[in-house]
């Protein structure tokens, strides 16, 4: 059982997953280890496992802390407005997504290994903001696409999150992948994280016709 006061224990943990936020930005998941978030958080790496056995678990901690942020954007978007038509909400949710690289990285990961090394508490947590995002997007599309039938939101909801996988590998691309792509001859336009998310929600709220929107 872990030792302090609810505050502490808190605050340890926001280092833990901080620690292993800020070592992402520069190492790619496989690289970073516990002994990497030891050497940057400001107590010994022995405690770390007061909070998380493995590094998954922190990385799914900081995923789960993703899914909040934007569940808050979510809910502001739902809260702020008592109409929107195709094309605002729309830019809505693409403008929420454009703010929250982090998640799209987190999604491009492998989240089997993550989700598989991880203990059940742990990914209970995270399927918890997981499925108040879904919630909320059903709830946006049940408030302002009205038109919408149970069963056109649900087939929205599994084409929309899986898309979700793939915007970070398309929109984040580096020198060395441009220039693969050049070299095999192919054609490729890169688009940013709004651009890419609205051109899909638009057609999937007007029913894959951009103009009815």
């Amino acid at each position: 059982m872990i030792k302090g006061t609810p505050e502490l224990i808190a605050g340890r943990r926001e280092e833990i997953i901080n620690a292993c936020e800020n070592l992402y930005q520069t190492m790619s998941f496989r690289e970073i280890t516990l002994k990497e978030i030891g050497s940057v958080v400001p107590f010994s790496r022995p405690t770390i496992y007061n909070y998380f056995q493995t590094k998954e678990e922190i990385c799914l901690a900081l995923y789960k802390r993703e899914y909040d942020r934007w569940n808050e954007e979510l809910a502001a978007v739902l809260s702020a407005h008592d109409t929107l038509s195709a094309r605002q909400l729309a830019e809505a949710i693409a403008s929420s997504l454009a703010k929250r690289e982090q998640l799209l990285k987190l999604l491009a990961m492998n989240n089997y290994d993550m989700e598989a090394n991880s203990r059940r508490e742990m990914l209970a947590s995270f399927k918890t903001s997981y499925g108040k995002s879904l919630r909320l997007t059903q709830m946006l599309l049940e408030k302002f696409r009205p038109e919408m039938s149970a069963a056109d939101i649900r087939q929205f909801i599994y084409m929309f999150f899986p898309f979700m996988f793939g915007i970070y590998p398309y929109t984040s691309v580096t020198e060395k992948q441009r220039e693969a792509m050049k070299a095999a001859g192919v054609e490729y336009s890169y688009q940013s994280v709004y651009e890419i998310t609205y051109n899909c929600l638009i057609r999937l709220l007007a029913g894959g016709d951009a103009k009815e929107a």
